[in-house]
């Protein structure tokens, strides 16, 4: 029997094409799509169960794949082994480039879609920049089609040189007339990359201070003390200087007061232990140092230097608040005068002050 399909192989011609050429291109492409289908099954069920989005997204990318592309491109290798001119053995090839190409490109886009998704659903879709994201991706997915599309019009002949070239003065010309959007775009990729601020933090520029409530592509909104929302640029708002207190640990207060000159050296000697003592009975501060600073105008100057053990603008309100009365309460006790601003005249001679005469 075996010996009898030997010969049928051999002798029987389909289509002038001997059947064992035929069968050697049916095992190809069949063997090679069952094989290669299976497979991708088994791994983006073994990806989709991983806690990392990059490999769940790999998963998910694999899950996306099209079994007629794959028979189409072992049906175009299976296809080499009938033996067929060099023209039709070019079409066939072309062909099966461009689904290999197809579902390289369908891949890459089920990627880049699974991990913006998966990365959004893992931050409670409170992304420190989810326009950045968002035109990230979108930025990967036109990259990696447009590199498909030149690379199947190069395999199918085409002079891609002159096409690119014309692609690179229309891209100069349109980057002229929207300089200042592409300027605002670019910044926000940056704010997106580099993380300035965040969504929810509070910042100060300028005359401005706020809360981070929005980062567009073009704009980023913040919603100010006084309650408005304040719109700006994000290259122009890139280009001061930000101050960004969520990131604060702790916060570091200097503060100066002066008491009288009337206040003996053994008083002043003891009020750096009053200060500290009250700042060690204060919820949030971890005092640093007290010093006799210098002589002033009118008074005799310290001063302290404290942290408040939390970010919060309101704790640091509430301590320098106690201390300052607990300064107040204690001060009175130990009969020490705040200074104020006084100005002594010292004159010649005793002034005498004379009505003057109807």
């Amino acid at each position: 029997m075996f010996e009898s399909f030997h010969q049928w192989a051999l002798h029987y011609t389909f289509l002038g094409i001997p059947a064992w050429r035929w069968l050697v291109a049916a095992t190809t492409a069949a063997l090679g799509t069952v094989v290669t289908l299976t497979a991708l099954r088994l791994l983006a069920g073994a990806l989709g169960r991983r806690h990392l989005v990059a490999v769940r997204a790999l998963g998910a990318a694999a899950r996306h794949t099209r079994w007629w592309l794959v028979l189409l491109a072992f049906l175009a290798l299976g296809a080499q082994a009938l033996g067929l001119s060099d023209r039709a053995d070019r079409y066939i090839g072309l062909v099966g480039a461009v689904a290999v190409a197809v579902q390289v490109g369908l891949w890459a886009n089920s990627l880049v879609h699974a991990w913006t998704t998966q990365t959004l659903a893992a931050e409670g879709g409170q992304a420190h920049n989810p326009v950045v994201l968002s035109m990230m991706s979108w930025f990967a997915r036109i990259m990696v089609w447009a590199t498909l599309l030149l690379a199947a019009l190069s395999v199918a002949g085409v002079n891609i040189t002159a096409f690119v070239a014309s692609l690179g003065v229309g891209g100069v010309a349109v980057a002229l007339a929207l300089q200042s959007i592409l300027g605002d775009l670019f910044a926000s990729m940056s704010i997106g990359l580099d993380k300035p601020f965040e969504i929810g933090q509070f910042i100060t520029f300028g005359d401005v201070a706020g809360t981070i409530v929005h980062v567009g592509v073009k704009t980023t909104r913040i919603k100010s003390l006084s309650g408005e929302e304040i719109v700006i640029g994000n290259s122009e708002l890139l280009g001061n200087t930000l101050h960004n207190y969520a990131r604060m640990q702790e916060r570091r207060i200097v503060f100066s007061f002066g008491v009288t000159y009337d206040t003996d050296a053994a008083t002043m000697r003891a009020i750096p232990d009053l200060v500290r003592s009250i700042a060690a009975d204060t919820p949030d501060v971890r005092l640093d140092r007290v010093h006799f600073k210098g002589f002033g105008d009118s008074s005799l100057d310290f001063e302290v230097v404290y942290y408040v053990t939390h970010p919060d603008f309101n704790r640091y309100m509430d301590a320098q608040q106690s201390m300052n009365l607990a300064m107040m309460d204690a001060f009175a006790e130990h009969d020490i005068g705040f200074a104020f601003p006084t100005r002594t005249l010292m004159l010649p001679e005793p002034l005498r002050l004379q009505r003057a005469s109807a």
